[in-house]
């Protein structure tokens, strides 16, 4: 019956001379498959969306080469630019439009500890470790370069099963710098994957390494302000313009592109997408959102959400097919003992790399942290930070296929195993680990319910908290008292509570400078 299918799907797509278009139409109806499942599984929350994908990839892997007689399972060749051009961008745009902003911001310096300095400690564990490690269980072969790109590959977190337990209501903080730490740390090893493939390993110097992580910082900061400058410019467009009097789809497109225009600009410059379409999320919520009619904001935070969904299930499922790609197993020359020893080896390191971070990072953040402000990062909250790090997904897959194959195909025997260990290790981590999840996070964070007061469309809309209306801006004493006074208090606050100090600091300026000329309501107008 399977045989008669294929036969049939071949015979079609031969007549019609459009294989590709068969081959999407089959895509596309595994696709819905992945969402029908999905739903049908939503009250078990322990099968996440990503891990469903999989399987049925996996599942729909085995048909094909089966129908094909061991030839091929795949219904698409995996092109790398293909995940970078059209699958990432969605993703990580609405990672940064729906982010809780004030909780993202307040955890700012221990989220980019975590997603900077921490992806500069796992990819030196990772890559040394590889390096003194391949060889001792016989696999060589790979010159420095690939074992640099090694580093950054498995550096790279996937933290969708984690976000997908944890409950934002009853840990914001831990949700926040579990949500901060991902994105950022996607956008890290992307960064320091594009410094690392730009060394010239013939001419290697001493200040190789300098001027490795200055072309980072280069790249993160030049990233950030085009990213920033985007979306202040769309948010002044729609202000000004007010598409909405005339029509909804255009704001709506005008958002959605220049969205996009900003990640092909970054990538069009030599910079990171990834941080640039972040970026400009974070700030379109923040202004540009508010000077949308309001059909237009409850269609922007769904679309925006589906497309994301969507590209990540194509993804996961992709995974899933690849795990059987027959074409790199026989490429692979590798000794079965060998193979199993890459893959301890590797999962071994990503358990070390990731705790040799997250364990002291936490202690340094708990440590700096202001006494009268002082939020505690526990240690079972240290375990689950841990442990929403230890899964591999789509990036890690695409920085792979980006170094060690050209369009999804190898013919070297070194890399190819490369190709089919990383595959394994996202499967293994996703699968294994992501089963684990729900059990580990039930036993460590009991429930408690925490009421939601957050913003609809997934942000903090800018309201003041009760703290921020009781706590004063400058000075507690008389108003009349001088300059230098209310500096002395102003200063003496910042060293009291400076995160609080300088989010009041920083409310001022934004209702008094950026939102009456980018939008969004005032202060004012919200009390």
């Amino acid at each position: 019956m399977v045989m008669d299918f294929v036969t049939l799907i071949e015979d079609f797509s031969n007549f019609t001379g459009r294989r590709t278009v068969v081959s999407i139409s089959i895509f596309a109806a595994v696709l819905c498959l992945c969402i029908l499942v999905g739903h049908l599984l939503e009250e078990h929350r322990w099968v996440n969306e990503s891990i469903t994908a999989i399987l049925i990839g996996f599942i729909v892997g085995i048909i094909i080469l089966f129908a094909s007689k061991g030839k091929n399972s795949h219904i698409l060749r995996f092109d790398e630019e293909l995940f970078f051009i059209y699958l990432l961008p969605p993703i990580i745009f609405n990672a940064g439009f729906q982010v809780k902003k004030k909780q993202f911001f307040h955890n700012f310096l221990t989220i980019m500890s975590f997603g900077v300095l921490g992806v500069f400690i796992s990819f030196t564990i990772i890559s040394v470790g590889c390096c003194w490690l391949f060889p001792k269980v016989g696999f060589e072969g790979l010159n420095l370069q690939d074992y640099l790109a090694l580093g950054t590959i498995f550096s790279a977190t996937d933290t969708v099963c984690t976000l997908q337990v944890l409950c934002q209501e009853e840990t914001p903080r831990l949700y926040s710098l579990v949500f901060g730490e991902g994105v950022v740390n996607d956008a890290t090893s992307v960064v320091l994957f594009n410094a690392i493939k730009q060394i010239d390993i013939s001419s290697l110097e001493s200040r190789t390494a300098v001027k490795v992580f200055g072309d980072f910082l280069y790249l993160f900061a030049t990233s950030t302000i085009l990213g920033v400058a985007t979306g202040l410019l769309t948010a002044y467009a729609l202000k000004t313009l007010y598409f909405g009097r005339h029509s909804t789809d255009r704001e709506i497109a005008l958002m959605s592109l220049m969205a996009y225009l900003s990640y092909m600009l970054a990538e069009l410059l030599q910079l990171s997408g990834i941080l640039t379409v972040f970026f400009c999320g974070i700030v379109m919520s923040h202004y540009a959102w508010h000077n949308v009619s309001e059909n237009s904001r409850i269609t922007t935070r769904h679309i925006f959400a589906a497309l994301s969904f969507m590209a990540e299930t194509f993804i996961f499922l992709y995974v899933g097919m690849d795990a059987l790609d027959i074409d790199k197993w026989k490429t692979s020359e590798t000794r079965v003992r060998t193979v199993f020893g890459i893959y301890g080896v590797t999962i071994f390191l990503i358990l070390i790399g990731r705790a040799a971070f997250v364990f002291p990072l936490s202690v340094m953040s708990n440590y700096f942290s202001s006494p009268s402000e002082r939020q505690l990062i526990t240690f079972k909250h240290q375990v689950v930070i841990w442990w929403a790090g230890l899964m591999r997904g789509a990036v890690s897959i695409a920085l792979a296929y980006n170094q060690f194959t050209l369009s999804g195909v190898t013919q070297d025997p070194d890399h190819a195993t490369v190709i089919t260990s990383t595959i394994v290790v996202v499967l293994f981590s996703t699968l294994v680990f992501g089963f684990l999840t729900r059990p580990l996070v039930v036993m460590l964070l009991p429930h408690r319910h925490r009421p939601d007061t957050s913003d609809p469309h997934g942000s903090d809309n800018g309201s003041p908290s009760k703290d921020d209306i009781l706590f004063p801006f400058l000075s507690v004493g008389d108003p009349s008292s001088s300059g230098l006074l209310q500096a002395k208090q102003s200063l003496s606050m910042l060293f009291e509570r400076p995160v609080h100090t300088i989010h009041v600091h920083w409310r001022k300026f934004d209702d008094t400078y950026m939102r009456p000329i980018f939008g969004g309501p005032r202060l004012c107008e919200e009390n």
